[in-house]
């Protein structure tokens, strides 16, 4: 009950942030809305994917997943914010366990991010995209997995920075190769050899190649069976998890 109790605290305290930082909710919305629209508009006149579907469709699982990649990552960054205003050592000296704050911190980001896609999930009618009560309720299992196993990667990187400002490092050598080598802006298929398998490395790959199943699935664009996604993605999210309370411990 303590370490739920730690949880809980944890998750509070995140959530009761992001309803005071309605900023932080505006530019995480609309920045995928401008992909969507102008990014895919744009690019919809130029492209067209191998199969029978408009790219602004085809672009959507990656749409939803970039949602979810920012605000993952964005929720992380408080990691290193408590660490500078010295939260962080205050937590680290209660008698509780690492894997707990672990926890705490990556349920936090799962529910931010979910939240955050879900309110883009709603723009699908007006994509023409046709889903029923099964696929939509998938999709939302599927973004919660996601978000969980993006949110943790994040702590594992947060833990390695003391700084605010190294948040562009993460940005530009982490979190945009992330997005633009999952296949989520065009097909896996169509990239070089070498950038496939950078590809195939890459966990978001298969959180975006499960969102195609959910989303798109009669189109037949995904790459891999929806349980390797969904496998990869449980097994990365206990990998990094485990990872971070162990890099938590060596910080008593």
């Amino acid at each position: 009950m303590k370490e739920a109790n730690v949880v809980y605290v944890i998750v509070s305290r995140e959530f009761k942030k992001f309803l005071r930082e309605k900023g932080r909710l505006v530019s995480t919305i609309a920045r995928p809305l401008i992909w969507l629209f102008m990014v895919g508009g744009g690019m919809s006149r130029l492209v067209t994917p191998s199969m029978e579907l408009p790219y602004m469709q085809f672009i959507f699982p990656g749409i939803l997943g970039m949602t979810i990649l920012f605000s993952s990552i964005f929720s992380s960054i408080s990691i290193i914010w408590d660490k500078e205003f010295g939260f962080m050592k205050e937590i680290l000296v209660a008698p509780v366990s690492r894997f707990s704050i672990v926890m705490g911190k990556a349920l936090s980001g799962t529910v931010l991010s979910t939240i955050q896609a879900v309110i883009i999930l709603c723009l699908f009618p007006f994509l023409e995209i046709k889903l029923g009560l099964a696929e939509v309720l998938g999709t939302v299992g599927i973004c919660i997995i996601i978000s969980f196993c993006i949110s943790s990667l994040g702590i594992v990187i947060a833990t390695f920075y003391e700084s605010l400002e190294s948040f562009s490092v993460i940005m530009n050598f982490i979190v945009m190769p992330m997005f633009f080598l999952s296949g989520a802006m065009y097909p896996v298929k169509t990239l070089p050899k070498v950038l496939m398998t950078i590809t195939w490395l890459n966990p978001f790959t298969y959180g975006i190649d499960a969102l195609k199943h959910t989303l798109l699935g009669s189109a037949g664009i995904y790459d891999f069976p929806v349980l390797v996604d969904l496998s990869v993605l449980l097994v990365t999210s206990v990998f990094f998890v485990t990872l971070g309370a162990l890099i938590f411990e060596r910080k008593k």
